[in-house]
């Protein structure tokens, strides 16, 4: 029995030893990543951090589950973190193409573009029709697109109801010739008679020159002829020879082109560019390069529901007719006051939804996520209302992987450099181990009570079997380490 009780302390101490030498390599790495670290280049390594952003660090170089390598933070680095900002070495700001430009303080001026399409101008528009009963005996312009001049004849018309007013007005200034040396009131029917028929023929839009003709010479016409309105083209022609025109029938339609109206559409949020009176800049997809000029002349009040845009008339010089009704042509128009605004490019604002975001550039490598609030936007640039300075520095490009690169180093402040490896909320330390035991080489189990009650390191006291109690000690240490 004395031979037994000196085999298990001697096989205790030997795993107790071993089980301590365990310990101390396990727990070194976890107490001490300032002596771990080491110096990369001129500057010291603290520690290194998972490359995928988990809140995973370690004291010495390692790969991550995927075979990447973990990431290096240096001496310096982790007041960045901290501040929300981080220092980026020359090398690595040239691999990512880093871009930095300078806020601006300038006059905010804008231009937006509309499409639009060319129609003849409202007040050139004439209509050609008689108010009498007729029949077309000649047509003096019978092709649509004729141009003609005001005055210009074009259709002879023969009408019997006018045939009988011309005699009517001819018997009327007969009787007033014939009353000239009668009483006065004789006279006067005359004279009313006579001014009664010359507004009848004036009724029927017969020129004045016409009555004029009859007269001086008393010779009654069969046709009448009507002339052209006003200068411009035949855009319709109703008439045919030979037809029967009925009062206030469309015969043919005419249009001054001398002026023409570009309809543009232009969306809700660019209505403060539509300003009647304003310039506007033209190109027409039939004359490239060969840009016109225009004035808005009025702005609809009513907005489309459906495309949310708003009818804006512009007029448009045609005096050389080259423009046509229906051609297409897109308007610039400009936007904008000359009171200094502060802008940056639309490429530095990182906007997430509920922010906006730039990456301001400290020097020296060093970069700062900023918060701003943004304003208006046009020509490739943002305004910027608050957050920002004069002249300080954006950057432009890559600044999505810095804000990245920010992000993933202040999620990983609160474990470097002291917790680096050892606050893990899975159980495991950086190098993805369990976590060691006490480095005091005792076991940890050492002291508590096995599940049978019993004291696992010595005699039972409460032993009631009645025993010599030399096999005892044996006995309970080999069960506590079963138990375990």
């Amino acid at each position: 029995m004395h031979r037994a009780m000196v085999f298990w302390t001697m096989l205790a101490a030997a795993l107790a030893l071993a089980l301590g030498v365990a310990i101390g390599r396990l727990s070194a790495p976890a107490h001490a990543p300032a002596e771990a670290a080491r110096v990369e280049g001129e500057r010291r390594v603290l520690y290194y951090r998972n490359p995928m952003g988990l809140p995973d660090t370690s004291p010495v170089p390692k790969k991550d589950p995927m075979g990447m390598d973990y990431i290096p933070v240096h001496e310096g680095e982790e007041d960045d973190a901290a501040q929300g900002g981080i220092a980026i070495s020359p090398e690595r700001i040239q691999t990512l193409g880093v871009r930095t430009e300078s806020a601006v303080l300038a006059p905010w001026q804008r231009s937006v573009r509309a499409v639009g399409r060319f129609e003849a101008a409202e007040p050139g528009l004439a209509t050609v029709t008689t108010k009498f009963e007729g029949w077309i005996e000649r047509l003096h312009v019978n092709a649509v697109g004729q141009r003609v001049r005001a005055g210009e004849p074009l259709m002879a018309v023969y009408s019997p109801e006018l045939v009988s007013a011309q005699r009517e007005y001819l018997v009327a200034l007969d009787a007033r010739r014939r009353l000239a040396e009668a009483d006065p009131d004789a006279r006067h029917g005359a004279e009313a008679l006579l001014d009664a028929a010359r507004q009848r023929l004036r009724n029927w839009d017969i020129p004045a020159a016409a009555i004029a003709r009859l007269e001086r010479t008393g010779e009654v016409r069969r046709t009448l002829v009507l002339p052209a309105p006003v200068d411009g083209v035949v855009l319709q022609r109703m008439a045919t020879l030979g037809m029967r025109t009925m009062p206030g029938e469309r015969l043919f339609e005419l249009a001054d082109l001398s002026e023409l109206w570009l309809m543009i559409d232009v969306f809700e949020q660019d209505l403060d560019a539509a300003v009647p009176g304003a310039g506007v800049a033209i190109e027409v997809a039939a004359e490239p390069g060969q840009p016109r000029d225009g004035r808005i002349d009025f702005v609809y009040p009513v907005l489309d529901e459906d495309t949310r845009t708003t009818r804006v008339r512009v007029r448009v010089d045609n005096a050389d007719g080259r423009l046509r009704p229906g051609m297409f042509a897109t308007a610039t128009l400009q936007a904008g006051d000359d009171a200094p605004t502060l802008s940056v490019p639309d490429s530095a604002v990182l906007d997430t939804g509920l922010r906006q975001l730039v990456i301001v550039a400290r020097g020296s490598g060093r970069f700062e996520p900023r918060e701003v609030r943004a304003g208006r936007r046009a020509e490739g640039r943002i305004e910027i209302l608050d957050g920002l300075a004069h002249d300080e520095r954006v950057v432009t490009r890559a600044n999505f992987l810095i804000d990245a690169e920010s992000n993933l180093r202040a999620a990983v402040t609160g474990l470097a450099p002291g917790h680096a490896a050892g606050d893990r909320h899975d159980g495991h330390d950086g190098h993805g181990m369990p976590p060691a035991p006490p480095a005091s080489g005792r076991d940890p189990h050492e002291g508590h009570q096995g599940h049978d009650g019993h004291d696992a390191s010595g005699d039972d006291d409460n032993d009631d079997d009645g025993g010599d109690g030399e096999d005892h000690p044996a006995h309970h240490h080999a069960h506590g380490h079963g138990e375990h």
